[in-house]
């Protein structure tokens, strides 16, 4: 290293070789625990529920001795994910098994953290322990000369290093190495930061992947040079890959099918801004629509708004405009009247002081049409007031050509006869100094033309961003996001909107749908999913059941709360839950139960009973959605307890004494 710095300097790298040593000890510590959980605590290979061939085959080498249930108990106690939780265990077993002369190098500083990946992946997957043992000491001896040196070694002057002095080493391994990489290929999803966004990921070959990038980047080149295409390149290439994959109807080859699941709340649909989900994860309002909308859920047509007090446009304004007529391309002279020039004078100042405020959208702002077209004639005049200083001035060039010719060009000629110093040193700074204010008083012009753009540009951002809240108070949006229930948001949507959603919710399965939608009904406060319903149903458990309230259930005053529809569906007498109940339970757990797992519940199963059938009843309080992993894990972990209330609560206990609690995703 370089050296100790002194003052906070020399406090970070000391923080630094704390981290390091703690490291090795966290790394000791995790290997200890996996000691502790033995794979001869599982269940065997050849018994009922044991772990498949082909899972223990895909275990990485050193936790084929620890049992497949000390993952998610660490998962628990770190509050990290099961595949993140994974990694640390075989990181710490490889470094305490494998690579243990890395682990001493970390405690005493030699390396840091950052050091450890390129040893991670290219010494410690040697498989002849003597060779990997000489190659450790190889590099570690090379970190160490350089360190007595005072040169530098990064994480990525390592991994060249290491690279280059395991190559060739073991080609056996090295060709081995490649077989398993060809086996690890695969596409897979994972989510983008950017709402509604996520990223296709593929694990190919180098050659394979550069082709299929070449290839689409040609079809993206060989599409039609259209110029209201404003695509960008990788937008087409994305495109592309869509349609190839997808295929819809564009080849000989039957198109594909997706099924996704769409859950969109009443607010979304009507206009308002609630995120919705799709697949299982949050995407934007818009999203959704769009969705609906190609499904064919939803129509293209606006909705046509209805004038109400709260959406008249007003016409009234603080600032008032001129009101007298006056040349756009000028200013006020003498001809106007005493009355009118103040007026403007005012109104001037008074849009100056609002524009350089970043003060604008009150009520009682003008239309945006007038207040386009004062900020034109703003623009018009500040252009003839204030000519382009690149142009020539034709005045000014030829009072610049005669110096000479100055504000003392009027005094009396000095005699002749008379001594004087001579003229041009006197001429040469006045020339100086005329100059000078003329270069100041084209900068002070260019500044106050600079002021009245920004002027201008923020006055018309202003009226785009009016002109935005105006179509959202059309489309009655900002009223359904500011509703305190779903009823609310239904007064304040549209009667088109209305409409559209009860013809939604009357239609069913066809097209493109694999289902009629359904209504989610939740706890306001909540989120919990109370009833998972359509319109029928609503309309039959709308009123009691009288006979007068059946013929007329708008009339119905009478206490609904005993009526079923709006809870959970009934329990199911077989083990297996009936179609309504597993619709119900999967929209309400969503993804897998247990404490930190992101998986969804498996389309063909997984719905467990917390409390075994028969002595337990098949019902929504009695069950929960787990993924088949950790379905396995509840009835095959030793040493776990699982308790479920009637509210779904679900407490996850592991051996070690750690208790996790999970709820059901609210909507």
């Amino acid at each position: 290293m370089a050296g100790w710095a002194s003052g906070p300097l020399g406090v970070v790298q000391a923080a630094d070789r704390e981290i390091a040593r703690l490291t090795a000890v966290r790394a000791r510590a995790i290997a200890e625990f996996a000691a502790s959980r033995p794979a001869s605590a599982d269940r065997q290979p050849g018994e009922p529920g044991a772990m498949s061939a082909e899972r223990r085959a895909a275990r990485p080498e050193v936790l084929a001795g620890v049992s497949e249930w000390a993952v998610p108990e660490l998962s628990i106690a770190l509050s990290i994910s099961k595949p993140a939780a994974g990694r640390e265990l075989e990181r710490a077993m490889t470094l305490v098994h494998r690579l243990p002369a890395t682990l001493d190098a970390l405690e005493s500083g030699l390396l840091h953290p950052g050091h450890l990946f390129p040893l991670l992946e290219r010494v410690a997957v040697v498989a002849d322990d003597g060779m990997r043992a000489e190659l450790e000491r190889d590099v570690l001896a090379w970190v160490a000369a350089r360190a007595g040196t005072r040169h530098l070694t990064t994480p990525p002057q390592l991994a060249d290093k290491v690279r280059r002095m395991g190559l060739g080493r073991d080609p056996k391994q090295e060709a081995a190495d490649l077989v398993a990489a060809l086996r690890a290929r695969g596409a897979w999803v994972r989510t983008d930061r950017r709402p509604g966004m996520a990223v296709l990921e593929a694990l190919l070959t180098a050659p394979e992947a550069q082709a299929v990038i070449d290839a689409l980047g040609r079809y993206a080149d060989a599409l039609d040079d259209d110029p209201a295409d404003t695509r960008t390149r990788g937008q087409k290439m994305a495109d592309v890959l869509l349609d190839l994959v997808l295929r819809p109807g564009e080849s000989q080859l039957p198109p594909v099918q997706a099924q996704l699941t769409l859950v969109a709340g009443v607010r979304t649909l009507l206009g308002g801004n609630a995120p919705g989900d799709v697949g299982g994860e949050p995407v934007p309002a818009e999203m959704v629509r769009a969705l609906a909308r190609a499904l064919g859920l939803l129509s293209d047509a606006p909705a046509t708004p209805e004038p109400t007090p709260d959406t008249a446009p007003s016409t009234a304004s603080p600032v008032a405009a001129p009101a007298v007529p006056w040349d756009p391309t000028g200013l006020p002279d003498d001809s106007w009247p005493e009355h009118a020039r103040a007026d403007f004078d005012r109104w001037e100042a008074e849009i100056d002081a609002r524009a350089m405020a970043g003060v604008w959208g009150g009520e009682d702002d003008p239309p945006p049409e007038v207040q386009q077209r004062w900020w034109d004639e703003e623009a018009r005049r500040n252009a003839h007031q204030h000519p382009d200083p690149e142009e020539p001035d034709h005045d000014r060039a030829d009072h610049a050509a005669d110096p000479r010719e100055d504000d003392d060009r009027d005094e009396a000629e000095p005699d002749s006869a008379t001594p004087h110093p001579p003229a041009a040193p006197a001429e040469g700074v006045r020339a100086a100094a005329r100059t000078a204010a003329e270069q100041a008083g084209l900068a002070l012009l260019e500044l106050d033309r600079a002021l009245n753009r920004a002027s201008a540009a923020a006055g018309r951002a202003w009226l785009d961003e009016r002109a935005d809240d105006r179509a959202a108070q059309a489309r009655g949006g900002h009223l359904i996001d500011i509703a305190a229930t779903d009823l609310d948001a239904l007064r304040a949507a549209t009667v088109q909107r209305r409409a559209e959603l009860a013809a939604l919710l009357d239609r069913t399965a066809g097209g493109a749908l694999a289902d009629r939608p359904r209504i989610a009904v939740i706890d306001e406060l909540t989120g919990t999913l109370l009833a998972l319903t359509d319109a029928r149903e609503l309309r039959r458990r709308s009123h009691c059941g009288r006979p007068a309230c059946i013929r007329k259930p708008e009339n119905c005053q009478h206490d609904l709360t005993g009526r079923p529809g709006l809870g959970p569906p009934p329990p199911t007498d077989g083990h297996r839950p009936a179609a309504a109940l597993d619709r119900y339970l999967r929209a309400r757990d969503s993804r897998c139960r247990f404490p930190g797992c992101r998986r969804p519940v498996a389309r063909g199963g997984e719905l467990d009973h917390n409390t075994p059938a028969p002595h337990g009843p098949t019902s929504a309080h009695n069950m929960t959605g787990f993924c088949t992993g950790d379905h396995r894990g509840k009835h095959q972990a030793p040493g776990w307890t699982y308790d479920l209330t009637p509210d779904g609560t679900l407490t996850v206990t592991t051996p070690s004494g750690l208790a996790a609690a999970t709820t059901p995703p609210p909507y």
